[in-house]
């Protein structure tokens, strides 16, 4: 078998072919990034049946080429760079860095089958987490613009406006001032200006919305079933989750989303701590499900919560259960989906005696 590490960069990509068994360089090629480019590459390739390749950071620099290889029938890992640089660390290179050591270092690490996942087509959960990040920018583009205009009208009106400000409260107070020097002018046009920016960022994110709202719809998912997961929600938990199904348990799940907790003994001393490791935005989304769930009386993470509470947990340490075990509700729910979509079997009818 062998295995063609891949180091890109944004105008070259370095491959070296590199033998499995014994790790062993046996040629390298680098081309530019271009479509003619890759042809060559694949064509280089070909002397080789058995093959696979190896893109460190697959989901950067290498994301073009690792999907245009997928299309093309290739197979396809991706390595992560704190693995190459594991496996340069480890070489008797003395720590040498170029792009052929970078590429072999990759086919190494995923030789060794170290932190190496596989490469699939995009799906809709790529679709959900291009929809996301712009939403998260829009949100940090629409606090800035807000954090500006509350310092406006801390200066046109006495005390300033409330924490909670809209773009139509904002025009209400503005009507409501009467400016009465040059600054004051400049301050109120400004402050309009400002209104009209926040507008458009709701605006944008209402379309955001209905975009993760129609992706959802067009892929069926049980998701915004449960209390407190909306279509926002619903596509964060998705585009962080990917795959539900390379995750073996619901424990391996929750270890990835940094809601299980950390055992921490030694001798006679055993407890667990909170983790802070894990899929921070994936944490965040739960958190967000799971505050929800304890404001809802009615819901079942509701009196979750209230019987670890009526245990002797503080509210904290309540929460972080729930945590636990929406978790596994989400993977569970997740894998239902994928099964569902899945074609059922055909059953052929019994011979006729």
């Amino acid at each position: 078998m062998i295995i063609l590490g891949v180091d890109p960069h944004k105008s070259s990509h370095t491959a070296t072919a590199v033998e499995a068994r014994e790790t062993t360089t046996i040629d390298t090629i680098r081309i530019s990034s271009s479509l003619d480019e890759y042809r060559r590459l694949l064509q280089w390739a070909q002397r080789w049946t058995e093959r696979y390749w190896a893109v460190e950071n697959a989901d950067g620099l290498g994301h073009h080429l690792a999907q245009w290889l997928i299309g093309h029938g290739e197979r396809v890992v991706d390595v992560p760079p704190t693995a190459t640089a594991k496996i340069r660390a480890l070489s008797q290179g003395g720590r040498r860095k170029n792009d052929p050591i970078d590429a072999a270092a990759a086919a190494c690490a995923a030789a060794i089958r170290g932190d190496s996942r596989p490469v699939v087509v995009e799906d809709h959960t790529d679709a959900l987490a291009l929809l996301d990040e712009r939403r998260h920018t829009l949100n940090r583009h629409r606090t800035r613009l807000l954090n500006q205009l509350h310092a406006l009208l801390r200066e046109l009106i006495p005390g300033g406006a409330k924490r909670s400000l809209s773009a139509t409260a904002a025009e209400a107070i503005l009507l409501t001032v009467t400016p009465c020097t040059v600054a004051d002018r400049v301050r109120v046009q400004l402050a309009g200006d400002l209104v009209d920016d926040v507008r458009r960022y709701d605006r944008q994110l209402t379309d955001n919305t209905a975009r993760m709202k129609q992706v959802l719809d067009e892929h069926a998912t049980s998701l915004p079933d449960l209390v407190g997961v909306g279509p926002v929600l619903a596509a964060r938990v998705l585009a962080g989750t990917r795959d539900p199904m390379r995750f073996p348990t619901a424990a391996a799940y929750a270890n990835y989303t940094g809601t299980a907790p950390v055992q921490v003994a030694s001798g006679d001393y055993d407890r667990h701590r909170l983790s802070r490791y894990g899929n921070r935005d994936l944490n965040s989304a739960i958190h967000s499900i799971a505050v929800i769930q304890i404001r809802t009386r009615s819901s079942t993470g509701r009196r979750y919560y209230d019987r670890k509470r009526e245990e002797g947990k503080t509210a904290r340490e309540a929460t972080r259960c729930l945590k636990r075990q929406l978790a596994t509700v989400l993977w569970r729910t997740m894998i239902n989906d994928i099964r569902a979509r899945q074609p059922a079997p055909d059953r052929q009818a019994p011979a006729a005696a």
